[in-house]
């Protein structure tokens, strides 16, 4: 039978610590005081007055709390509480002794000296505590490698002071040998002793001084937010080049608190790589545009719809109807928004926007007041090869949507574009094209109250469904090669979530000037959105990018093929047309547009013989009216693509 030995509860042991070290620190303090005389002149008064003064202190420090907390994470915080608890306890102390004895017994300064006596007893233990906690017994003078990773930190700011603070615990795995910063003032200092040894423009030259020595950094830790996407390219191609890895610690907030380590370094993302500014957004605009309002996404299972969706949702709209052509990714959508919203009145619609009585059915029955349109035929070689489908999907289904939002009384319209409706070369880009056409007629229709249109273009969408990073990660896993059309292809892009708040943001510009009738300088009605999109990128050098931050080698791990341009490609994306009139707008990463405007009755004609040609899936003439209505639409007719 094994003996069970009892259990204290750790704060009865401090409470007992600090009320022990208090009946020392005032008969120490006499000692220190009186010197050989000590024990005449306190036998009359010693034990009555350690005994007050014991109370008075565990009085007090009950009160502090100061048992309460854990000697593992003394701090800064815990030394000011015992220094207000000592201090008060004397204080308290000497108001009872002169109360009873005018301190005639006890000498003045004997309370000072008792303070710092104090002060040092129940502190001092508490920070041992921890250092012996932190590094170990042994540990504490201790310098070497412990076979912990040697790691190159890039920033010495309020993450790198976390993170190194908590390298200092035993069992983490990794040592900082030097840090880098942009700030020249901190080189040649030193952070919980660890030094700035450069910049990042010179880091190389680092990599080299430490290789000569015994010092051999292994990784490379980002660990400032403000490091920009090029930079971080840099870094990369550096680590590749010295045979380190790459990765980024994560932000103050993400830390782990308590006894749990802190969050591991996650390695560099793609997103990390586009170095996008943080997003300036006036939150409670957004919030007011949406809030107590019914609100209906088309293409809602889509990944600009999805994001769309959770966005909304999280801005508590009277009700969200999801719509989408999809079972799956509506599913996945609606039990998503169900698990995080779930007091959110809500209604998932599986439906076509190109059936147009199912259409008006939705609308009759829900009365949404904003429709975010974001259903579409995306992807531009499946567009090619079934030009019908995507005109009827595009045009004629974002017609639906259109009137629909007129005839039942939506108070605007969201519709989602891209940069490939300027001065389009695929058909996926000429029926956008004529979307944004359509919607641009009717905002600037004279009637009387009617929906507000909004059209809303950027570029592409990192990671999204059918896009070339998803292809490449595919590919990266069989082994390679990884394919790309031209060397010189480039587009733009930007993350989901930053453009679905950029949508969100254009929407509430948009709608706030059409209801207080101050739009900006030179605008007009069929407002026409577009989003700083920053500098495109290569393609070529996105798929480096990627084989790089996978531990491989372009080139030599893995090939990049070049398949030659696809139908409808081109090399570069354009975001406005040489005729569309920039205007600047309250938010710097949303310009506007002026585009240019059909006649609505002229187009509304058209389109309808478009849709009879698209619906008989006569291709030739679908094309023809496609070309007419988009004069700047230039490609030749796909080959592939089934005539009747």
């Amino acid at each position: 039978m094994t003996t069970q030995w009892p259990r204290f509860d750790r704060p009865y042991v401090a409470a007992i610590h600090d009320i022990t070290m208090a009946a020392a620190a005032f008969v120490l303090s006499l000692y220190l005081r009186l010197g050989d005389d000590f024990w005449s002149q306190t036998k009359d008064f010693l034990l009555e007055g350690t005994l007050l003064f014991t109370a008075i202190c565990a009085t007090v420090f009950a009160s502090f709390r100061l048992y309460r907390g854990v000697w593992r994470y003394a701090s800064l915080d815990d030394l000011l509480a015992i220094a207000k608890a000592v201090s008060l306890a004397i204080l308290i102390f000497a108001v009872a002794l002169f109360a009873l004895t005018r301190l005639e017994l006890m000498p003045r300064s004997a309370l000072a000296i008792n303070w710092l006596l104090l002060m040092g007893m129940l502190g001092g233990p508490r920070l041992l505590y921890r250092i012996a906690k932190d590094r170990g017994f042994f540990g504490i003078l201790e310098q070497g490698f412990d076979g912990r990773i040697p790691v190159l930190l890039v920033g010495a700011g309020d993450i790198a002071d976390a993170f190194l603070r908590q390298q200092r615990k035993p069992g983490e795995q990794y040592r900082v040998v030097g840090l880098i910063d942009n700030d020249l003032r901190k080189v040649g200092r030193y952070i919980h002793g660890v030094p700035v040894i450069g910049v990042p423009n010179k880091v190389e030259n680092v990599l080299n001084k430490l290789r000569k020595s015994a010092i051999r950094p292994q990784r490379i830790l980002i660990a400032d937010a403000l490091v920009t996407g090029t930079e971080i390219g840099d870094f990369l191609e550096l680590a590749d080049r010295y045979g380190m890895t790459l990765a980024r610690l994560p932000h103050l907030t993400d830390f782990k608190i308590g006894e749990a380590a802190m969050v591991e370094p996650r390695p560099i993302a793609i997103e990390d790589l586009l170095g996008r500014p943080q997003t300036r957004l006036d939150r409670a605009a957004i919030a007011k545009l949406i809030e107590g309002r019914r609100v209906l996404i088309t293409g809602s299972g889509g990944s600009i719809g999805s994001e769309l969706a959770r966005q909304v949702a999280e801005t508590k709209p009277a009700r969200l109807i999801l719509l989408d052509h999809g079972e799956y990714n509506l599913y996945c959508i609606d039990r998503e928004i169900a698990e995080h919203t779930p007091t959110l009145s809500r209604r998932a619609v599986l439906g076509d926007i190109r059936d147009q009585m199912f259409l008006d059915q939705i609308f009759g029955t829900e009365e949404p007041e904003l429709v975010f349109h974001a259903a579409a035929l995306k992807h531009v070689p499946l567009a090619e090869s079934n030009p019908c489908e995507a005109v009827l999907t595009n045009v004629i289904g974002t017609r639906h949507v259109a009137d629909a939002s007129q005839a039942f009384g939506a108070t605007a319209m969201v519709q989602i574009s891209t940069d490939k409706a300027v001065n389009p070369s695929s058909i996926m880009g000429a029926t956008k094209r004529l979307a944004e056409s359509y919607c641009q007629a009717l905002d600037r229709q004279d009637s009387g109250a009617k929906a507000h249109y909004v059209t809303v273009r950027f570029g592409n969408v990192l990671g999204s469904a059918g896009s070339v990073v998803p292809l490449f990660q595919r590919q990266l896993a069989q082994g390679g090669p990884l394919t790309v059309t031209h060397p010189d292809v480039a587009r733009y892009f930007m993350t989901v979530r930053e453009a679905v708040e950029l949508v969100l943001q254009a929407s509430t510009l948009a709608i706030h000037s059409n209801s207080v009738a101050n739009e900006p300088s030179g605008a007009k009605s069929g407002q026409l959105y577009v989003l700083d999109m920053g500098e495109p990128i290569l393609i070529q050098h996105l798929a480096r990018q990627i084989i790089r931050l996978s531990g491989l080698r372009p080139d030599v791990d893995v090939a990049i093929e070049y398949v030659g341009l696809r139908a409808g490609e081109k090399l570069s994306e354009e975001l406005f047309h040489e005729h569309e009139t920039l205007v600047p707008t309250g938010h710097e990463a949303i310009r506007l547009a002026n585009a240019r405007s059909i006649e609505l009755s002229l187009l509304a004609q058209r389109l309808t013989e478009l849709a009879g040609h698209a619906e008989a899936r006569r291709i030739q003439p679908t094309l023809a009216i496609l070309r007419e209505l988009v004069p700047e639409y230039r490609s030749e007719p796909p080959e592939n693509a089934a005539t009747q």
